[in-house]
C-alpha cells in the first residue's frame, strides 16, 4: 500500500540534507559546548553556526536566538519570562481566542496568579482586527500575543498592522509563528516584533527542538534555572544534535522558500478544486487568500472529521482533523468555533496540510479515495438521510 503523509502541520518529515548534517555530531558531537577544550569548542562553535542560520532565516541577529526544546517552550518562555521581566509595568495581556494551547493554558495559570487577560474574537476567517487590539489596549497592559498564522486554518493574521500599535502605545508583542516560519517569509526588521516562537519539525527539521526569537535590549527572565547557557536564559546542556539540525533546516528554508511555497500551493490548490468539484456541502475554513500555502482545512457536512480521518488512515492515507495536540479529545475544535461554525458542522472538520515531499500523484490518490469515502460515511448518517 503507498502512504500519503499529509499532516506536515503536526510535524514534517526531516529533509535529507539535515540528516546529512545532523549524522556527524551522533558520534563526535559529545563534548560539552560549556568547556573550554577541543571536544567543547567544536560543539560550541556548531551551535553558534546554527545561530546564524536560525537568525538569517528572520533576519535576527544570532543573539538574539534562544534555543529552546519546542515551539511549546518557546511560548512559554515568552509569555512567562518577558512579563516576569517587565511585571512593573502592568497585569494586562492581550491575546486572541484561536491560539495554540501553549499559549492559552499559560495564561490561564497567569491569570491565576493575579493577571488579567482579554480574549480577542476573530471574524469568520479567522482573523483578528488590528483597531479591537488597539481599543483593548490600557495602561496596565504590558504584552500583546497573538500568532502569526494559524497552523488549523491557515489564516495569516495582519501582524505587521498590529505590531504598529503596540510599538506605538509602547506594549510588548509576541507572536507564536511556529505554524509559519519556515514555511512564509518572515522578517523581523520589517515586522518589528518584540519576540517570537519557531519549531524546527515544521520546515523540515528534527522534532525535540525549537527557539525563540527575542529582539535586543528586550528583557525576559528565564523560565528553566540552572547554568549559563543561551546567556542566561534557558539553562540546560545544549541539544546539540537538534541544534545543529534546525540550523541546517532553516539555511535549506530560506534557500528554497520560493519554489517551496510555488509547489506546495499548487498542489492544495489542485486538491481543494477537486475536493469541491466531487463532494457536496464541503465549507473552506480560513481565509481564502490570506493563508498558509500548504493549509486545507475544511468542514465536511453530515460525518465526523476523526471517521474520515481513521477511513482515510487504512486506506494509507495520514490527514488530522486539527490541531496534533487536541486530536484524541473528540471535541470541536476551539479554533473552528471561534470563526462561527455550528457546532455539529464543525465535528466534520479535516486538514490536509501538504509539504514538499508530497506529489501530483498523492493528490490525484486522495481525490479518488476521499469521495467514495465521505459518500460511506454520510450513507451510515441519518441527519444526510433525513436531508436527502
Amino acid at each position: 500500500m503507498t502512504k500519503i503523509y499529509m499532516d506536515n502541520i503536526s510535524g514534517t518529515p526531516i529533509h535529507p540534507k539535515v540528516i546529512e548534517a545532523m549524522t556527524p555530531f551522533l558520534k563526535d558531537g559529545f563534548g560539552n559546548p560549556s568547556n573550554l577544550h577541543q571536544f567543547g569548542r567544536a560543539t560550541s562553535e556548531a551551535i553558534q553556526a546554527a545561530r546564524g542560520q536560525v537568525a538569517h532565516l528572520i533576519n535576527a541577529k544570532p543573539n538574539e536566538i534562544i534555543f529552546t526544546s519546542s515551539g511549546t517552550e518557546a511560548n512559554n518562555l515568552a509569555l512567562k519570562g518577558m512579563l516576569a521581566a517587565h511585571k512593573k509595568k502592568g497585569n494586562h495581556v492581550i491575546t486572541t481566542q484561536i491560539e495554540h494551547f501553549s499559549v492559552l493554558n499559560p495564561l490561564k495559570s497567569l491569570e491565576k496568579s493575579g493577571y488579567e487577560v482579554t480574549y480577542l474574537p476573530v471574524d469568520k476567517y479567522g482573523m483578528v482586527n488590528p483597531d479591537d487590539v488597539k481599543k483593548a489596549i490600557k495602561a496596565t497592559t504590558t504584552m500583546v500575543s497573538i500568532m502569526y498564522a494559524n497552523g488549523e486554518i491557515g489564516t495569516i493574521e495582519p501582524i505587521k498592522e498590529i505590531v504598529t500599535i503596540t510599538k506605538e502605545r509602547g506594549v510588548l508583542f509576541h507572536t507564536d509563528a511556529v505554524a509559519a516560519t519556515g514555511n512564509i517569509p518572515i522578517d523581523v526588521k520589517d515586522v518589528p516584533v518584540d519576540a517570537l516562537s519557531m519549531s524546527a519539525n515544521q520546515f523540515s527539521g528534527p522534532s525535540g527542538i525549537g527557539a525563540l526569537y527575542v529582539r535586543e535590549g528586550v528583557r525576559v527572565l528565564p523560565s528553566m534555572e540552572g547554568g549559563v547557557q543561551e546567556g542566561g536564559r534557558r539553562a540546560g546542556t545544549e541539544n546539540v544534535i537538534g541544534i545543529v539540525g534546525m540550523g541546517k533546516a532553516a539555511e535549506l528554508a530560506k534557500s528554497e522558500m520560493a519554489s517551496r511555497m510555488d509547489k506546495v500551493q499548487g498542489l492544495r490548490n489542485q486538491l481543494r478544486d477537486g475536493i469541491l468539484k466531487n463532494i457536496h456541502h464541503v465549507y473552506i475554513n480560513g481565509h481564502p487568500t490570506h493563508r498558509l500555502p500548504g493549509n486545507l482545512s475544511m468542514c465536511l457536512e453530515y460525518i465526523e472529521g476523526e471517521s474520515v480521518l481513521l477511513f482515510l488512515d487504512m486506506q494509507g492515507i495520514a490527514i488530522s482533523s486539527g490541531s496534533a495536540c487536541t486530536s484524541r479529545s473528540l471535541k470541536a475544535s476551539h479554533v473552528i468555533m471561534a470563526t462561527g461554525v455550528d457546532a455539529a458542522l464543525a465535528q466534520g472538520t479535516v486538514l490536509f496540510s501538504l509539504g514538499i515531499n508530497n506529489s501530483e500523484e498523492d493528490v490525484k490518490s486522495i481525490l479518488e479515495k476521499l469521495p467514495p469515502t465521505v459518500e460511506r460515511l454520510r450513507q451510515m448518517s441519518p441527519l444526510y438521510n433525513q436531508k436527502k
